[in-house]
């Protein structure tokens, strides 16, 4: 990937814009870290090891490859077209249907509530229950409306909350890693097992059903895109941090893998929910167990803000491209935050905390996730025959191609039941999508 430079030379991207520019590269850097490490790396290396045994390290190096994919193709369209909205943007820049358009933010929108109501319901599970005993529906939603109110307070202090979460939930990952160090150290564990598949399995099947799981791990770097607006200079710092905050979640899964092969059988690690705890815990060294409950927590929250910036930001977006009702423009005066985007997208995740059980809906979020993402790699391509009077990244021609062609691949792996209900959300969103343009056509009469 190289960062080449359209001609020209205004540094426009500043000006204009309803929201306020408050992200700095580094900012940015541990906005996307913190949201692709999340909260799911707690318990990715069990079923990664149910996958490839011992070899944890493989799959998810090439997850971390097939990511970088897409996100050579968001560090062009982002830098070229800093606005929020993201995905739903480029596509109606490239393709200028606004179902599709529509369809595409209606996709990403879907997956932000929903993971969003996961997460908080995850929040008030197990984890808060090592330390208070609530009712979990009540404490989910009471949980939402504290994020609401961060990310409703300022992007500027949303982002640095996140600064502290991200390295919070970091230094329980550092710990694991530190923890196998010291196995190792000590003589302890089997660094032989680091090259061992399940018996009977085919290595090269085995990497790829792993790396089908680990991709969801990187998944979550495609929110950045909806905070465009809000980066200072984002021709400069998005693709630098986008790339770095994405090498570095890989670094870190990649030696948290090795630590947790060398440090219990694959076997062991499967049939723990807790793998990583149980990491720490035959090291030998002494950390307690509501430390690690106390990381997990401030993973998920950490995960919830972060879900909840987008997602506002998203409906704002659309709403100013008139894809969604006007009035989810509306910006708080001196906060420049979108107040009613905030409040619409935190009332649907509190709807949908009293489903309960999401597993299913979460996995026909991230069917729909791999069809933004290919609407974006094509879009790149299209777009490339708009020529700006502004400096901006421009990925490698391949890229995208070879980003279509890693979204095939995992789309192929998705059962019958995940596709049905993948039909079933695009259908409403069309329901929607009609409701809305009526909507315009009305606002739009001249009265008489």
């Amino acid at each position: 990937m190289t960062a080449q430079a359209m001609v020209g030379g205004q540094h426009d991207e500043e000006a204009g814009g309803k929201l306020n520019r408050k992200i700095t590269g580094p900012l940015l850097y541990l906005f996307i870290l913190g949201d692709v490490l999340g909260a799911g790396v707690y318990a990715l290396m069990g079923v990664l090891a149910a996958k490839v045994g011992g070899v944890l390290w493989a799959p998810l190096l090439v997850a971390l490859v097939l990511a970088l994919l897409t996100a050579g193709s968001y560090a062009e369209l982002v830098t070229k077209y800093p606005k929020a909205g993201g995905a739903a943007v480029f596509a109606e820049r490239a393709f200028g249907k606004p179902l599709v358009s529509f369809l595409v933010g209606f996709a990403m929108l879907a997956a932000g509530v929903t993971s969003a109501a996961g997460l908080a319901l995850a929040f008030a599970g197990d984890y808060l229950a090592t330390f208070i005993d609530v009712p979990m529906v009540p404490a989910a939603i009471g949980f939402l409306a504290l994020v609401a109110a961060l990310n409703a307070r300022g992007i500027s202090e949303s982002v640095k909350s996140n600064v502290v979460m991200t390295v919070i939930e970091l230094s329980g990952l550092v710990i694991v890693i530190a923890a196998g160090a010291m196995l190792i150290g000590r003589g302890g564990g089997d660094v032989s097992r680091v090259g061992q598949f399940p018996a009977e399995s085919v290595p090269a099947l085995a990497i790829l059903a792993g790396a089908i799981i680990a991709y969801y791990s990187f998944v979550g770097f495609e929110t950045s895109a909806n905070v465009a607006e809000e980066i200072r200079r984002p021709a400069k710092v998005y693709p630098a941090a986008l790339f770095g905050a994405l090498v570095t979640a890989g670094i870190v899964y990649v030696l948290v893998g090795i630590a947790s092969s060398v440090s219990l059988p694959p076997e062991e690690l499967s049939r723990s929910s807790g793998p990583l705890l149980e990491v720490v815990s035959v090291s030998g060294l002494a950390v307690p167990e509501w430390v690690f409950s106390a990381i997990a927590l401030v993973a998920v929250a950490n995960g919830a803000l972060l879900t909840m910036i987008m997602s506002s930001r998203l409906a704002f977006g659309m709403a100013e491209h008139r894809l969604l009702p006007g009035v989810l423009a509306r910006v708080l005066p001196r906060r420049r935050t979108p107040w009613v985007a905030i409040v619409a997208t935190t009332a649907v995740a509190m709807v949908l905390t009293l489903v309960g059980d999401l597993s299913t809906l979460a996995e026909t979020v991230v069917l729909l996730l791999l069809f933004v993402f290919i609407s974006t790699n094509v879009a790149v391509l299209v777009l490339r025959r708009e020529h700006l009077e502004r400096k901006h990244f421009r990925v490698w021609t391949p890229v995208p191609v070879l980003g279509v062609a890693s979204c095939v691949m995992l789309l192929t792996q998705q059962t019958a039941t995940v596709w049905l209900f993948g039909a079933i959300l695009l259908a409403v969103g069309v329901v929607l999508y009609v409701l809305a343009r009526a909507a315009t056509r009305r606002a739009d009469r001249p009265k008489p």
